[in-house]
């Protein structure tokens, strides 16, 4: 049922409401919201304060907002926008299992991409980085902090904002999944090995050997994850 706990901000309140609602299925993809009056009532919020939420819910694309017609409920994956992808990952508990794998197989995409961009642009700073990867502390913690600090550097090393604007998207939700990956003594070891590389071709400026190893590694990490969960 909607949570109905005292909002502090009763349009984020009301907005997370029929987010957590659309993800439980108790707004299916497809249905109609109930009368604005009455989804006010239910929500314990002014009808100003909800028509608020519903206006930013349709604008991230989770709904569909027609005058003088019910509030449909969008099919999200297909409809939605980034502010969408963020949500997701906030309430990732009401995700289905193959959320990360999926997640998992952009970053193989985009990682590379990033990469190649960072050694090209700002090597000294990512190679500045990477001298310190041998100073990890050999716990699951540390690897997931330094995993995503090396991403994020990479993507700002890359001259395109856009890159750190995505990968900032999924920042704390990054380090909780990577402690569960970096749980595996396996794991650990592919990521140092993935540093050490990733080194060597930026002494060397070889942009196209960063890309390539990148790419190799994430698709390795994938392999990983879907192994550890599948045992």
């Amino acid at each position: 049922m909607i949570d109905r706990s005292p909002p502090k901000r009763p349009t984020a309140y009301a907005e997370q409401s029929i987010i957590l609602a659309i993800l439980n299925h108790e707004f299916p993809i497809g249905s109609l919201l109930p009368a604005e009056r009455e989804l006010a009532i239910e929500l314990g919020v002014t009808r100003p304060t909800l028509r608020e939420a519903l206006q930013r819910l349709g604008r991230d694309g989770w709904l569909t907002i027609q005058q003088g017609k019910p509030t449909r409920v969008n099919d999200y994956w297909k409809e939605g926008g980034l502010n969408v992808l963020n949500a997701l990952v906030r309430y990732s508990e009401n995700l289905s299992t193959d959320f990360i794998p999926n997640l998992l197989q952009v970053r193989l995409i985009l990682a590379p991409a990033y990469t190649r961009q960072a050694v090209l642009h700002t090597p000294t700073q990512v190679l500045e980085y990477l001298s310190g990867s041998r100073s990890i502390s050999d716990t699951s913690e540390d690897y997931a902090s330094y995993d995503w600090r090396l991403h994020h550097l990479l993507t700002v090393c890359s001259g395109n904002p856009i890159f750190t604007l995505i990968l900032n998207g999924f920042a704390g939700f990054y380090e909780q999944m990577a402690i569960i990956y970096f749980v595996s003594a396996h794991a650990r070891r592919i990521s140092q090995e993935f540093y050490q590389s990733l080194g060597e071709s930026v002494i060397r400026k070889d942009a196209d050997l960063a890309e390539n190893i990148t790419r190799e590694t994430m698709a390795a990490s994938i392999r990983l994850w879907e192994s550890h969960n599948q045992e």
